[in-house]
């Protein structure tokens, strides 16, 4: 009996195509226990646990090596307020950062150091407020309270403002700190 080339030539092809697919099925199943191991450590982080708001804080570009900078993103637009961000909040904000744990250098200190150099946007403001008012109501938050990030926003606005600690908070930083509040409204003390 002779052999056919072209049915060879097909078994070729068709044994090409399922290792490939094969692959692609190894992968997609590597990828997706790796997104699950993620957002298992962002749980851990953050006290959150809802599946719909630990993909926000992915979708957010937070990583469990980035996390602990989402406190931190209220300060970041309070600095942002007046359009930019002056070296007196920079350097405020690094300092919280460090006490907090960023180490220099490190994938939340880039991060970080990002938002300080271009203004994420007020989307991004937004949907971390919200996670933040989530994490706080969760009980498992890292050392702060809504309290202190309303303190903390409002040591950034006064940082450069004003001659002589005259109107040293802006009207846009005045708006910035209400909305803010207002959005934490429930965990913060009156």
């Amino acid at each position: 009996m002779t052999e056919d080339p072209l049915s060879d030539r097909r078994r070729s092809h068709e044994d090409d195509y399922f290792r490939k697919r094969d692959r692609e099925l190894v992968e997609k199943i590597r990828k997706a226990a790796a997104d699950d191991e993620t957002r298992r450590d962002l749980s851990a982080k953050t006290g959150l646990s809802d599946p719909a708001m630990l993909a926000e804080l992915q979708a957010l570009g937070f990583t469990p090596e980035t996390v602990l900078l989402l406190p931190l993103v209220p300060i970041v637009e309070t600095a942002w307020a007046e359009g930019g961000v002056s070296a007196a909040e920079r350097a405020l904000i690094v300092d919280l950062a460090r006490s907090r744990g960023v180490q220099a250098g490190g994938a939340a200190d880039r991060q970080l150091t990002g938002w300080l150099d271009q203004r994420p946007t007020a989307d991004v403001f937004t949907r971390a407020t919200r996670l933040i008012d989530a994490m706080l109501g969760s009980g498992e938050h890292a050392g702060f309270s809504a309290d202190d990030l309303i303190k903390y926003c409002e040591a950034i606005a006064a940082a450069s403002g004003g001659v002589f600690g005259l109107g040293r908070v802006s009207a846009d930083e005045r708006a910035t700190l209400a909305r803010i509040a207002g959005a934490l409204k429930s965990r913060t003390k009156i």
